[in-house]
């Protein structure tokens, strides 16, 4: 009677992920359409924060409330707009536009110099950060690391040697997993038996997933 739910769980739990991917892809389709108006509203630019309280807003309602003394509850949204500010300076580049992208005033401008294929001439890490959706869904330990460099000055540090290896820990590994497809099936196992459903609970998957964050942010910032 039992042999179902050991299949239908993980299948549960494949489907609503793409559901959110696809939830999400939308809503960041709506939010460029919503950016591009927005900026072309004001020729000396907007903040981001003034671009977000615009996007909470009739008509487009895109946002909703966000703390702004909560860095990993803000982190979301902020990389949400950057990331539609990214995708949005990429389209308009062949048509000789860009857009200046910073906290503090963000702007779309005629620039005639743009390269014609649209993409920068050297390597914008910046960009390349905000234009990869897995860097979307941080935990709060990534997000307030990266915040601290930040703060600091300094060049983002990758995770500490005895923070990855207790990750692993937590998802069963007794050696460091050589690749992130370990991480993932392990973590499915961990999940699957520590599910509310087979008699588990939330606190029990609750450091499962922080243990996934911090081993996929360390697979995927590796690449």
């Amino acid at each position: 009677m039992n042999d179902q739910p050991e299949k239908s769980l993980p299948e549960n739990s494949e489907r609503q992920n793409a559901a959110r991917s696809a939830a999400l892809r939308q809503k960041i389709a709506t939010m460029l359409v919503a950016t591009e108006a927005i900026l072309r509203e004001d020729d000396e630019g907007i903040s981001e924060l003034a671009l977000i309280r615009r996007l909470q807003q009739p008509p487009w309602q895109l946002l909703e409330k966000v703390d702004f003394s909560d860095p990993a509850g803000l982190y979301p949204v902020h990389f949400l707009i950057f990331h539609c500010l990214y995708r949005l300076r990429d389209d308009l580049a062949p048509d000789g536009e860009t857009v200046d992208i910073s906290p503090l005033r963000i702007r779309l401008r005629p620039d005639p110099t743009i390269a014609s294929d649209g993409l920068p001439a050297e390597q914008d890490q910046l960009r390349l950060f905000y234009l990869d959706l897995s860097q979307y869904d941080l935990s709060e330990i990534v997000v307030r690391r990266m915040l601290d460099d930040f703060w600091a000055g300094r060049t983002p540090t990758r995770l500490g040697v005895e923070e990855l290896d207790e990750a692993a820990q937590v998802l069963g590994f007794e050696q460091f997993p050589d690749d992130f497809d370990s991480v993932r099936r392990a973590y499915r196992r961990q999940a699957m038996r520590a599910h509310p459903d087979r008699g588990g609970s939330k606190e029990e998957v609750q450091p499962l997933n922080e243990a996934f964050n911090i081993l996929r942010t360390h697979f995927l910032s590796a690449v």
